[in-house]
């Protein structure tokens, strides 16, 4: 009779067990260190904020607002120009 712990001719096919339970530990230790230790070198991961958009600086948002609707076009040029006293041309993007 052939069972897994005598099998004739070699290991059997439990052999096969470890490299599996290798690669689990592996996936496992990578896993907990992604979570954990390497999150410290860039910082804390922070869900995506839904009031702000990805290109995030306040000349473009006020500008997707205008475009959208958000905002008139007095209320526009208004708070541009608040932005612009506060910032600077530097934060239009482009050259002064």
């Amino acid at each position: 009779m052939q069972t897994l712990a005598h099998w004739d001719g070699g290991p059997g096919p439990w052999i096969l067990f470890f490299p599996l339970v290798w690669a689990a530990v592996a996936v496992g230790a990578v896993t907990v260190l992604r979570r954990t230790a390497w999150r410290g070198r860039g910082g804390p991961r922070r869900p995506v904020d839904a009031a702000r958009p990805a290109g995030g600086s306040p000349l473009a948002v006020l500008g997707r607002r205008f475009a959208s609707g958000e905002i008139d076009e007095d209320e526009y040029w208004r708070r541009l120009s608040v932005l612009e006293e506060q910032f600077g041309r530097a934060g239009t993007g482009g050259t002064s």
